[in-house]
């Protein structure tokens, strides 16, 4: 049965980390600092895994749910949703990589680093104009 929003808000943190089962293997991870993480545990090849959701309230338990659906779904066509996780966090820092290059040799950049280079030794009216 699915946790309610009143059960999940009167969720006190306790001396060590305990779970409130959700249903379909999601959980709400409840720590002693009191964050609460939604969390999933899985089998992949033989081998158990962990994925997290993101933390209560920032992840409100219908969108943990909708993301705990897709990475099942993942995982009944054969892939290991963190792994796909990992992939896509890698794709978004390269293309963000690529844009900071882009930038860095945009012509604005470049004219500005060419008008530093130039105005040494200018009277300042000069290199102002």
């Amino acid at each position: 049965m699915a946790l309610t929003i009143k059960e999940i808000k009167n969720a006190k943190p306790k001396d060590k980390k305990y779970k409130m089962l959700d249903g379909g293997g999601l959980s709400l991870l409840v720590l002693p600092t009191g964050t609460k993480l939604w969390l999933w545990r899985y089998q992949f090849n033989g081998s158990e895994k962990n994925m997290t959701f993101g933390e209560y309230p920032v992840v409100a338990p219908k969108e943990a749910r909708d993301l705990h659906f897709a990475a099942k779904r993942l995982l009944a066509t054969g892939i290991n949703p963190m792994a796909e996780r990992k992939a896509e966090a890698e794709a978004k820092q390269q293309k963000f990589r690529a844009l900071e290059r882009e930038a860095d040799s945009s012509f604005a950049k470049i004219a500005r680093k060419w008008w530093a280079w130039w105005s040494i030794g200018k009277s300042p009216r000069h290199a102002s104009s």
